[in-house]
């Protein structure tokens, strides 16, 4: 994710840089029966393997809706009266 300034605002977004939160959580669910993958941290792999087994278990269980979650912080960019001050 690239970071961005919109500067009409003075903010930034980025994602949070928190080292005990995952960059992403994958989460696979399907959409004949509802079944629903464990979440999986940081990469997809074990959704990925998921989804197929569950196809395989299930041969006319074919969509999967796939649920991306990142955590996201907004800090005052320079020029913005928040900046210096601890948030």
């Amino acid at each position: 994710m690239s970071r961005a300034v919109i500067r009409t605002t003075e903010w930034t977004l980025t994602l949070d840089p928190s080292p005990e939160l995952p960059r992403a959580e994958f989460t696979a669910e399907c959409a004949d029966c509802g079944a629903r993958s464990l979440t999986a941290r940081d990469e997809p792999l074990s959704v990925e393997v998921w989804t197929i087994k569950h196809t395989g278990l299930n041969p006319s269980h074919r969509r999967f809706t796939l649920r991306i979650e990142q955590r996201w912080v907004v800090e005052p960019a320079p020029g913005n009266p928040y900046h210096d001050s601890a948030g």
